[in-house]
């Protein structure tokens, strides 16, 4: 016996994991700028200037503070 919600959830990908700096804190809300230059309003507890793992909205832990490099290919 197959569960027809399960089946429908799975015709789509999970939330990609992105990350980001916290730029605003207010009230378990926070605004996390991505690398691109995106901003997120996500759920969470976090302290401004932290990096952080935000997925689907809520943040997920926190990440490292390392330096982004980007190469052109």
């Amino acid at each position: 016996m197959t569960n027809p919600y399960r089946v429908f959830k799975e015709i789509f990908p999970d939330a990609p994991l992105q990350w980001g700096e916290v730029l605003v804190v207010t009230g378990g809300t926070a605004i996390v700028e991505l690398p691109g230059g995106g901003k997120l309003t996500v759920r969470g507890e976090a302290t401004v200037g932290q990096k952080v793992y935000v997925r689907d909205g809520v943040i997920e832990a926190e990440a490292p503070n390392l330096t982004l490099v980007t190469i052109e290919v």
